[in-house]
């Protein structure tokens, strides 16, 4: 194989496919990228975890087509250290490669391609589009809530599923960690009629957030049960879906709470962080105190003392007092894109929906703790 290719070119798909790679692998091959040299004038570059894989086709100047695994992070940390629009030759033969860019020359260990695994993709039968911008969203507005509990395996991820009752057809994205769950409501696209309900594991959405950000139109997603594949521009990334059930999540959206807060989303948040400076890391508790159209926050830690701040919103049921965990409350308010916010309250004990409006996509609930 020898092949010649941009710095930056290799530099940005190299930054693509490394971060899917594992720093720590008990299989050798694990920590290796797939360079393939085509005929046809590209490289194409390939990394994966078993669970989840990318491949990335660039073009490049190919002497001579073929294909080697050489290790993801090594051969990045060589391009990224590389002078800036230098060109870099690959050429493997005899079990090394040889990276050469200027005056520098790098001589690595390989591995022989037969080795590299590949998630077998099967039959995805169900395929749509969804605009990149679409899918960002989707992703933003829930990814926070996703647990990070590894006993709860099917809380790790965002649950995608299909409603079609109703007038119109809708795509839901959900995630929980029992204490909090966000929910985005977006029209079926067209061809995900008949969609399988799916959780798409926490590390490929972080990987898949990475990869939208340099799309610009549409993404083409193909899946089955237990496989789903993005195609976005010149990468694609499959991954092995979550084999478990999510929750009934609708039973814990309470639809009787019926003291409404609105408040500016900005203030509230502000308010919260200021006083949530000296809550103990434990705990993390601010107190809520509502009183008609004036809203008290305040923290008690028996390390630092005492913080308390009034907030100014629209309220006009019957005062009382409940606790909210602030860095969840604080996750659920920096996704808030409007000037007003709707807090729909019961009592210290029952759980929050809060949400933009009633027409809003997104809508968020938040169970309180005991302060």
């Amino acid at each position: 194989m020898k092949a010649t290719i941009e710095r930056a070119t290799l530099l940005k798909s190299l930054g693509h496919v490394q971060s899917v790679v594992e720093r720590r692998n008990t299989i050798p091959i694990l920590s290796n990228v797939l360079i393939e040299a085509t005929s046809e004038g590209t490289l194409r570059l390939m990394a994966t975890d078993l669970d989840l894989q990318i491949v990335e086709v660039v073009p490049a100047a190919i002497e001579q087509p073929g294909a080697i695994t050489v290790s993801a992070h090594t051969l990045f940390d060589i391009a990224r250290k590389l002078p800036e629009g230098s060109q870099v030759q690959l050429s493997a033969a005899e079990g090394k490669m040889l990276v050469v860019a200027g005056r520098a020359r790098f001589n690595l260990q390989t591995l022989p391609k037969d080795d590299f695994p590949m998630i077998a993709e099967g039959e995805l039968p169900t395929r749509f589009e969804l605009p990149a911008e679409t899918l960002k969203q989707l992703i933003d507005k829930t990814r926070f809530a996703i647990s990070t509990e590894e006993t709860r395996y099917y809380l790790n991820g965002i649950f995608f599923h299909v409603q079609e009752d109703g007038a119109a057809p809708v795509l839901k994205a959900a995630a929980t960690d029992g204490h909090r769950l966000a929910r985005v409501t977006i029209a079926r696209p067209d061809g995900a009629e008949g969609m399988p309900d799916i959780i798409i594991p926490r590390k490929c959405v972080g990987e898949l957030r990475k990869l939208l950000d340099e799309v610009d139109g549409s993404v083409e997603i193909s899946l089955s049960s237990t496989k789903i594949r993005f195609g976005l521009g010149t990468a694609i990334l499959t991954s092995k879906l979550i084999d478990g059930t999510f929750p009934d999540y609708n039973r814990v959206i309470p639809t009787g709470n019926d003291k409404l807060l609105r408040i500016d989303p900005r203030s509230f948040m502000e308010g919260v962080d200021r006083v949530a400076t000296i809550a103990s890391e434990k705990t993390r508790a601010v107190k809520m105190a509502l009183d008609k159209d004036k809203i008290t926050l305040s923290v008690t830690s028996p390390e630092n003392g005492t913080a308390a701040e009034e907030v100014s919103g629209d309220y006009a049921s019957a005062g009382f007092e409940i606790g909210f965990n602030a860095r969840y409350l604080l996750d659920i308010l920096g996704q808030i894109d409007s000037d007003i916010v709707e807090v729909h309250l019961a009592d210290a004990a029952a759980p929050t929906l809060i949400r933009e409006n009633d027409k809003a996509a997104a809508l968020y609930v938040l169970m309180p703790m005991r302060v």
